[in-house]
């Protein structure tokens, strides 16, 4: 995932260094996902401070360079299902990342997140 603002070049508007800085905060969050949970994006939006900005948190993981370490396949739509991209590929690979990780699908392709969610402590 190339980082957009590494295209835009240097001269990215403030709005850019307002997206950097949430999106910073997101992947601290993020990080500390431990492996064989998930969260959603709204949860991760509200650890890091911004309730309510979900989406902001799937713009910074689209945003990632493929070689961050930000575990993003561990962040999940808040119905426990892998979020639609525009390349199907990346689907499967982050619900294979996740198997790997001992969390299950349902039928339907769901996860349970009573099972498998975050509970994020202090």
């Amino acid at each position: 995932m190339a980082n957009r603002a590494s295209r835009r070049g240097a001269g990215a508007d403030s709005g850019g260094s307002a997206a950097a800085a949430r999106a910073a905060l997101f992947c601290a969050v993020i990080a500390r996902i431990p492996r064989g949970r998930v969260a959603s994006y709204g949860q991760i939006a509200a650890l890091a401070g911004l309730p309510r900005h979900a989406r902001h948190v799937g713009a910074a993981l689209r945003d990632l360079d493929d070689d961050d370490a930000v575990p993003w396949h561990r962040v999940v739509s808040s119905s426990g299902r892998v979020s639609p991209r525009d390349d199907p590929a990346a689907g499967a690979i982050q619900r294979a990342l996740l198997e790997a990780e001992g969390v299950r699908f349902d039928a339907r392709g769901r996860i349970d997140l009573r099972r498998f969610a975050w509970r994020a402590g202090p």
